[in-house]
């Protein structure tokens, strides 16, 4: 009994639920990053006399961050969700680049299909499962479906084998790029993010300044340390964003070209054993 074939509706549906899954999983993570920015950054024993009103500790990091204010829990939340979708992506990209190396296997399906030996690549397709597997084990049963078919000419039986080879390639590609969208994000505004904590630390520092009357060179050295702690999150984590970002669209570009590469061979093999 063959397995029904993935459709538009299934893939809106898992789409819907995968988006779901990924709102939880960001607010999960902000209540992490809270309670971490609360109860740990925030401890009294960071602080002067053990009160976090008050200046951190010298040298004392912990109480130097929590010292940059609500924006801090924000943008360790993207941190971690930058750490966790990478562990995502770099899982789910390589299941799906299948058991062996996907260059092999595309090589191992043009022998196949050089020695006509259509069972043989669908035993290869079921052995190396994977994006790239699947895409081409839906046009190698296109293709032994358009050898029996006697009601198309050839032309319409190349273009059949293609069709179906983009249809499948169109259902692989959602599972493919899931998620990247959260890592261009994260990458755009994490480094805004952190200005935007480094503004208003920078506020709250001139403003305590100007009511405590004479200026204060160490507290205010103290506040800017403070604020400028959110700049340093918010560059270092979309950097790590972009990097991973470009990492993966690299991957899935490789995977697409090795797609484009096995319905080609597919579409030229019909055409040239087939008259």
């Amino acid at each position: 009994m063959t397995a029904a074939k993935p459709t538009a509706n299934n893939q809106q549906k898992k789409s819907g639920s995968s988006a779901l899954m990924t709102f939880l999983i960001i607010i999960g993570l902000y209540a992490l990053a809270f309670c971490i920015w609360k109860f740990v950054f925030g401890s009294p024993a960071n602080f002067v006399d053990n009160d976090p009103s008050k200046d951190p500790l010298p040298g004392n990091y912990p109480g130097t961050v929590y010292k940059g204010g609500p924006i801090v829990p924000i943008l360790m939340t993207t941190f971690f969700t930058v750490i966790v979708f990478v562990f995502e992506r770099f899982i789910t990209l390589n299941k799906a680049s299948g058991a062996s190396a996907a260059d092999a296997f595309v090589r191992g399906i043009k022998g196949f299909l050089d020695r006509n030996d259509i069972s043989g690549a669908l035993a290869a397709c079921d052995k190396q499962k994977g994006a790239v597997a699947n895409v081409v084990r839906a046009g190698l049963t296109k293709y032994a479906e358009m050898e029996k078919a006697t009601d198309m000419d050839k032309d319409q039986k190349v273009l059949a084998i293609q069709k179906e080879v983009e249809e499948a390639t169109t259902l692989e590609l959602p599972m493919l790029e899931r998620n990247l969208s959260i890592l261009a994000t994260v990458a755009s505004i994490a480094t805004l993010l952190g200005l935007l904590g480094t503004v208003l630390g920078m506020i709250r520092s001139f403003a305590a300044l100007a009511n405590a009357g004479a200026p204060d060179s160490t507290a205010l050295a103290t506040g800017i340390s403070e604020a400028l702690i959110n700049t340093a999150l918010g560059i270092f984590t979309s950097a790590l964003a972009i990097i991973a970002y470009n990492f993966f669209t690299g991957r899935i570009d490789a995977m697409t070209y090795r797609i484009d590469e096995a319905g080609y061979s597919l579409t030229q093999t019909f055409a040239s054993k087939h008259h």
